[in-house]
């Protein structure tokens, strides 16, 4: 006990660290720390944060670069090694699927333990969980008997069953796509804020309706807003831009209302004018060009050939069902979000076989890139803090998201000059530039800006 105490009162300078991060930015939302700083690393925790030099055996020089905590996208669709490659890239080190979830969880977790690149985790999904009860076909998203008709009494508390039960495994919450389901009552939906209130767990949820038109976007947040008031639930309201469109600073003041008031809303958004769903869903039931504020056909780009549609490739596509862009957004409404204290920077994204929306690849460096540095909608501070303390406090993760002794080693090391989101939407599989490293729990899984072949530290996250 005594060499153990001795070995505690070493002086920071005189220890050896598995790894040294040296003369970087040292940027930590958490405390407001913005100076240059040494890290040292060991057992992939963060050990020290000195002014003064560290040994290492071996040291990263980040000079000219931030050093800022991982970033943690809390809306990640996409959950499979290409996707996690594609994180990494971007300065992910924590991807997790919240809105739609999973179901069972136990599962989940058990197929990327020892195989993760980067940490995950996942919520308790009622659409999973719906899916299986009802017998439906549909893979990520109902698609068919969910969709058609409402559940049973029995096949609701079924429903509710298989949700308790995910939360029993660990899952970091309860994900709803009430939006995905247009014969789920309110009745239903107060339930399932019952159970989220009783078990403490947060909701992560796609709001009933989108757009200006009337029941829409507006009625669709007073539904929440009212069953988180009724039953003192959490609740963490998804991609709000997509949702909110021109009404966005409308939903931003109702939020910010509801919180001085006492409840417990975040919300998020993604730095693009499009979003992305499955054509063959409900969402894109009859009288969708209104509901997404006036588009069209040619709005709509198919993810697996980049094309615009028109009314007869829509129909031809709907009965198969795939992932098309929706260009619904407008760019100043981008911005408001981007620029507002409360909204977290989540990608919502998935890429399969290099397909999909680029935000899966590109979410992160391009608010760095394009709305921190090129059009100063936000500060660098502000945007990190939007990445890291505000997803990891709504989880309550005491060991990401900042950096501080103690904290797991989920490190982003970037060039602030040169960082900057290379996906499109005519190729989204394309890595963002600028980020020199990445540690997920102390490993380097970006070395000098290429991914590191052979290495999984990810970790699952649970409750």
């Amino acid at each position: 006990m005594r060499l153990f105490l001795c070995l505690l009162a070493l002086p920071l300078w005189s220890q050896t660290y598995d790894l040294v991060i040296a003369n970087g930015r040292v940027m930590d939302p958490a405390t407001n720390l913005d100076s240059v700083r040494s890290i040292g690393i060991t057992a992939g925790k963060i050990a020290a944060i000195s002014p003064a030099k560290l040994a290492g055996r071996r040291t990263l020089d980040a000079k000219g670069m931030v050093v800022a905590p991982g970033f943690l996208d809390i809306h990640s669709h996409g959950q499979s090694p290409e996707n996690y490659r594609f994180k990494a890239r971007d300065g992910v080190t924590t991807a997790l699927e919240l809105e739609v979830g999973a179901n069972p969880i136990a599962s989940w977790y058990a197929q990327r333990e020892g195989r993760a690149l980067i940490n995950y985790g996942a919520s308790s999904g009622e659409l999973p969980a719906r899916i299986a009860v009802m017998h439906d076909t549909g893979t990520l998203l109902p698609r068919d008997k969910a969709v058609a008709r409402a559940a049973t009494e029995e096949e609701f508390r079924d429903i509710l069953e298989h949700v308790g039960r995910g939360l029993d495994s660990g899952a970091l919450g309860i994900g709803m796509g009430i939006a995905y389901l247009p014969h789920e009552s309110r009745t239903e939906v107060l339930r399932i804020f019952q159970l989220a209130a009783n078990r403490k767990a947060t909701l992560f949820i796609h709001i009933r309706n989108g757009g200006p038109l009337e029941p829409g976007v507006v009625d669709a947040l007073q539904e929440v807003l009212a069953d988180a008031a009724a039953t003192g639930a959490s609740v963490h309201i998804v991609h709000l831009t997509s949702m909110g469109l021109r009404e966005t600073p409308l939903l931003l003041k109702m939020i910010q209302g509801a919180r001085a008031q006492g409840l417990d809303i975040t919300t998020e958004a993604y730095p693009y004018t499009a979003g992305m769903t499955d054509l063959g869903s409900a969402i894109f039931e009859p009288g969708w060009q209104q509901r997404q504020g006036g588009i069209g056909f040619p709005d709509l780009q198919w993810a697996a050939t980049g094309e615009r549609l028109t009314a007869e490739s829509f129909a031809r596509y709907r009965k198969q069902g795939g992932m098309v862009a929706i260009h619904s957004i407008p760019e100043e409404m981008v911005r408001v979000a981007m620029g507002n204290p409360l909204v977290m920077i989540a990608s919502d994204g998935i890429l399969e076989e290099g397909k999909g929306h680029p935000r899966a690849a590109g979410t992160f460096a391009r608010v760095l890139g394009r709305y921190v540095r090129d059009e100063k909608a936000l500060t660098l501070m502000d945007a990190l803090r939007k990445m890291t303390i505000l997803p990891a406090d709504r989880l309550g993760l005491k060991d990401k998201g900042r950096l501080a002794p103690g904290a797991d080693a989920d490190i982003t090391i970037f060039d602030p000059a040169r960082v900057k989101d290379m996906a499109t939407f005519d190729k989204p599989a394309q890595y963002s530039e600028g980020i020199a490293y990445v540690l997920v729990n102390g490993v380097a899984v970006v070395d000098s800006g290429e991914l590191v072949a052979g290495v999984a530290p990810g970790r699952g996250v649970k409750h």
